[in-house]
């Protein structure tokens, strides 16, 4: 039995309009892709990463997780990390979270979650380490906020210290790590200056 037909017709509009505006669009996307560029986001349903960029299929890698967390026991993350910057030599890696995240919310709270609790575990203790940063804050909201700010200035260092990225850097491999979070109240993209582009420039940002 067929099912969500909505979206079936919602895609072959999709489709349709695409190749008129540009008629070879699909043939060309069929080939290959050579993105520039490695997403790791939250995957937040109000958070389309090509969309808040403005990027077509094909422009932009994409790995997704609850509160964009890059840990290194996570084979899907790593080996999404490893055929982006070893097969498709991208050039930019872009750690991305969102204010008023539901994960890193939940790292907050003093109660149980059930499963995903182990996930964002990482985050609780990210949350002990900065606990003098977070109690400049009063309202709750803006704890979050803040603590979705050091979480992702916390994935850059992560994804810096992976063999990958270690061995990209030695071989002279042009690989950037940035850091930035989006507002979903006014779809605006924001930069943490978390950006590193060596070993260097990663221990500079842990100090």
């Amino acid at each position: 039995m067929k099912t969500l037909s909505t979206l079936f017709e919602n895609n072959r509009r999709w489709a349709s309009h695409i190749s008129r505006v540009d008629p070879l669009f699909f043939s060309r996307l069929a080939q290959q892709q050579t993105p520039n560029f490695l997403w790791i986001g939250c995957s937040d349903s109000r958070v389309p990463a090509n969309e808040i960029v403005g990027l077509l299929p094909g422009e932009l890698f994409v790995h997704r997780n609850v509160a964009n967390l890059v840990i290194h026991t996570d084979l899907n993350c790593l080996s999404v990390l490893q055929y982006a910057v070893e097969m498709l030599k991208i050039s930019h890696i872009i750690v991305c979270g969102h204010y008023g995240c539901g994960g890193v919310k939940a790292a907050l709270e003093n109660r149980s979650h059930g499963l995903i609790d182990n996930w964002l575990d990482p985050i609780r203790e990210l949350r002990r380490r900065s606990a003098n940063e977070l109690a400049r804050f009063e309202a709750l909201d803006e704890q979050v906020n803040r603590l979705c700010e050091l979480n992702v200035i916390e994935q850059v260092k992560r994804i810096g210290h992976t063999s990958v990225i270690q061995e990209a850097w030695q071989r002279n491999q042009s690989l950037s790590i940035h850091g930035w979070i989006y507002s979903i109240s006014d779809g605006l993209l924001h930069d943490l200056d978390a950006c590193v582009s060596s070993e260097a420039e990663l221990s500079v940002l842990e100090k």
